[in-house]
């Protein structure tokens, strides 16, 4: 093994991080490009499971405020997770990555169910996990799938790879060209300040089992990578600072 700060760890990849720089759907330049990035933290050793949302097709909360039944948009948007997960389970077996996917909601054609010493049991062999479907639970953002999967595998980290956004800001940094972003908070500052880390429930799940979390920008020249070795990029969140 390489020199690497975390042995195990959660990659987050927000749907919109596949679409690239389109609005919609699954960018093969950006894929790839994610998909070289999981390879070499491989190459180094360290045993990797990727948690996928689904914002570049489906927006299940969004949806639902348009009309439609919340668990049904909610269970809608789990399908578009798997569609995310195929498509990163085929760009990394192109690159000779072993990978599995494992589903929430039961689609025995494409996916194994969610089972957890099964995914543990992979990822001991140095095969990629891909975790689909959410928690398989309407009301229940990816980002708590993210947080409740890190803790049940044994994670030593959770990293947050956002779309256009390169840490945690004090304010909006789209909106306000004044906002400072934070290196390194406590889970309980951000906690105490009101920061949008993740939805709350997600939050929690990282605060009470003491769960580091990075948050950086995908499209960081070799992030995930630089993640993986404890490198500063992005914002840590962690129970000390």
């Amino acid at each position: 093994m390489l020199n690497t700060r975390y042995k195990r760890v959660l990659l987050k990849l927000s749907g919109e991080a596949f679409a690239g720089e389109s609005n919609y759907g699954i960018d093969s330049k950006t894929l790839s490009h994610i998909a070289g990035q999981i390879k070499n933290v491989v190459d180094m050793g360290v045993t990797i499971a990727v948690v996928v949302g689904a914002g570049n097709i489906w927006r299940g909360a969004e949806v639902a405020r348009n009309g439609m039944e919340r668990v049904t948009a909610d269970y809608a948007g789990m399908l578009a997770t798997i569609l995310n997960a195929l498509a990163l389970q085929d760009a990394l077996e192109k690159l000779g990555v072993v990978t599995r996917t494992q589903s929430a909601i039961e689609i025995h054609q494409v996916a194994e169910p969610f089972i957890r010493r099964r995914a543990i049991r992979h990822l001991e062999k140095g095969r990629v996990v891909i975790f689909a479907a959410g928690t398989g639970n309407p009301y229940m953002t990816t980002d708590t799938a993210a947080a409740l999967r890190a803790i049940e595998i044994d994670a030593e980290v959770l990293l947050m790879a956002k779309n256009n956004v390169d840490g945690i800001y004090n304010a909006d940094p789209q909106k306000d060209p004044d906002a400072v972003r934070f290196d390194k908070l406590t889970h309980l500052e951000a906690l105490n300040s009101r920061l949008k880390v993740m939805d709350a429930t997600a939050f929690s799940l990282c605060l009470e089992n003491k769960l580091p979390i990075v948050v950086f920008n995908v499209e960081s020249p070799h992030g995930i990578e630089r993640a993986v070795r404890g490198e500063p990029i992005g914002t840590l969140v962690s129970s000390e600072v």
